[in-house]
């Protein structure tokens, strides 16, 4: 299987993930800071490793800050729902993952209100929309680091400018940036970031994270067990315990810490640059050829997402060829961003997403350009 489906899970995996993981199950798999015998300790030991290890990939100063959570949704929805009061207004974009456009749409029965920027059709915001958009109680700006739908970068650090000037919250949803792309809490002004573990991170799925600043207070939205203060029946506030309730996944966040390093050797930068110029080729050939329709940006202005449809073939209908057929793994559909494909014209039919990882090669685009000129023909005739 020549596997492009990187934007929903990253695959394959580094080895040296597995064998961490195999190594905490086997030999030393305790419940972290719930007990002092041996194997608690060294479990809780290495989960500390791994959040420094993941901080440092923000820039984030005290890692104690970066809580752990099941995936980006999570984290997402305890940034949103533990800092937003009756009465605060939202701004965020049409580009957004259903994880942010839910839980803002849920929110307005507590009279939360939320202003939407239109995005381009290529994906774009202007900051200067953000700006005119502000009202006197906006309290946060929430805003995608990439679209999952057509890679597109969102600016960044133009946006937590506007947002430090005013006194605005900032929160970024980083699931389609962490990894590939330098995300700098500091350098852009973040009071949230969430991200998951299982994309540009390289690590295992259930796993992701929230970043909430130092001056950030943030309310519970689940209590529980913490291993702290457990005479006392109020959740405790200090990080990360009093957010991190039950038994969190050690095996897959000590797996993560693995992968976390691994990128950052590499560097986000240097993967994010080998990922454009493979859908950088991929793209000029699919410009190329009469019957596709390529959607978004060019290669330099996203991640490594290209966006089709093949004329005369549904998204699905072409996802299914491309496995059943030729052993290549794609996404066709609206990818749980139904405002996004509104915005870029794709509302009605969706789209295929192709999405190289840094262990996809030019042999791999190759045998999708020919995969994609063959079924297009196959309908054109």
């Amino acid at each position: 299987m020549i596997y492009l489906d990187n934007a929903a899970t990253s695959y394959p995996k580094p080895r040296g993930m597995v064998a961490a993981m195999e190594e905490c199950i086997l030999k030393y798999c305790g419940n972290p800071g719930r007990s002092g015998h041996s194997m608690s300790m060294r479990t809780g030991e290495e989960v500390y490793h791994a959040r420094r290890k993941i901080a440092r990939l923000f820039n984030i100063e005290q890692a104690e800050r970066l809580v752990f959570t099941k995936n980006t949704t999570e984290a997402l929805n305890m940034g949103l729902k533990g800092v937003l009061l009756p009465g605060d207004h939202v701004i965020t974009t049409s580009m957004e993952h259903n994880s942010v456009l839910r839980p803002l749409k849920a929110l307005e029965k507590r009279g939360i209100r939320q202003s939407i920027i239109r995005a381009d059709r290529e994906g774009f915001v202007k900051p200067s929309d953000f700006e005119k958009a502000i009202r006197p109680e906006t309290r946060l700006i929430a805003v995608t680091a990439a679209s999952n739908v057509t890679g597109t970068k969102m600016p960044l650090e133009e946006i937590g400018e506007l947002a430090r000037k005013r006194g605005i919250l900032f929160l970024v949803d980083g699931a389609q940036g962490a990894g590939s792309m330098e995300i700098d809490v500091k350098k852009m002004n973040i009071s949230m970031l969430a991200f998951p573990g299982h994309k540009g991170l390289l690590g295992p799925q259930g796993t992701g994270a929230l970043y909430i600043d130092p001056e950030l207070k943030l309310n519970h939205i689940m209590e529980g067990g913490t291993g702290t203060d457990s005479k006392s029946r109020l959740q405790p506030c200090e990080f990360p315990d009093g957010y991190e309730a039950g038994t969190i996944n050690a095996p897959a966040i000590i797996g993560l810490g693995y992968s976390a390093e691994f990128v950052e050797k590499i560097g986000p930068e240097v993967i994010g640059k080998y990922e454009e110029e493979l859908i950088g080729w991929l793209d000029e050939r699919l410009d190329e050829m009469d019957f596709v329709t390529r959607y978004g940006p060019q290669a330099c202005r996203k991640t490594g997402i290209s966006l089709i449809n093949i004329r005369g073939a549904a998204a699905e209908e072409v996802t299914s060829i491309l496995s059943s057929r030729y052993g290549i793994a794609v996404r066709g559909g609206f990818h749980c961003a139904g405002l996004a494909h509104k915005t870029i014209g794709t509302w009605d039919e969706g789209a295929v997403r192709i999405s190289v990882g840094p262990f996809n090669t030019r042999r791999d685009m190759e045998k999708l350009t020919d995969a994609i000129r063959e079924i297009g023909r196959r309908h054109k005739d």
